[in-house]
C-alpha cells in the first residue's frame, strides 16, 4: 500500500493573516450605489475581507471595486481600475475609504444623526443601552471627542 502525501498549499506570506478561520462571513454581494444601503454593505464588505484575510491595499481596494455595479457606481468603479492599471505603486487605503464614503454614504443619516445626538436625553432608559445608542450617533454624527463628551454631560 502506497501513501500519497496530502497537497501542500502555498500561502502568500504578505496577504494571509494566520490563526483566523476562512470564509466566516460571506460575501454581500452587489451595491449598486443606493445610499440607504451602505452603511450596512460597508460594515459586510470589512468583515468579509478580514474573514478571507485580504489584507494588501490593492487587494482589498480591488475587491471592493468588484462589488460595484451599475450606474454610478459601476461608472466609479471603472475609473478606480483604471486609476489602479496606472499606478505602478500602491494606493493609499484611508484615501480610498474616505472618497468611497464621501461619495456613497447616506449624507441624510449624518445630518440626521447630527440633529438627534443634540437632543438625545436618558430619560428612563438603562444606562448601557443610552452609552451603546449615544456613541453610535456620535459616530454616525462624525462629532469630535470633546463635543461628545459636552453633550453626554448636557443630555444625561
Amino acid at each position: 500500500m502506497s501513501v500519497v502525501p496530502a497537497p501542500v498549499a502555498v500561502v502568500d506570506s504578505e496577504n494571509v493573516q494566520v490563526g483566523l478561520p476562512k470564509n466566516m462571513v460571506p460575501d454581500l454581494g452587489w451595491f449598486d450605489g443606493d445610499q440607504t444601503k451602505f452603511e450596512d454593505w460597508w460594515r459586510g464588505i470589512r468583515l468579509f475581507l478580514k474573514s478571507n484575510r485580504v489584507l494588501k491595499t490593492n487587494d482589498r481596494i480591488t475587491a471592493i471595486l468588484a462589488r460595484l455595479r451599475g450606474g454610478v457606481v459601476g461608472i466609479y468603479a471603472q475609473k478606480k481600475l483604471n486609476e489602479l492599471d496606472e499606478e505602478l505603486g500602491t494606493q493609499d487605503w484611508d484615501d480610498f475609504v474616505k472618497e468611497l464614503k464621501t461619495t456613497f454614504s447616506d449624507k441624510s443619516k449624518a445630518a440626521d444623526a447630527e440633529w438627534k445626538i443634540k437632543t438625545f436625553k436618558q430619560g428612563k432608559q438603562n444606562t448601557a443601552d443610552f452609552i451603546i445608542e449615544f456613541e453610535a450617533l456620535a459616530m454616525k454624527a462624525e462629532t469630535d471627542e470633546l463635543y461628545a463628551v459636552f453633550l453626554l454631560k448636557k443630555n444625561v
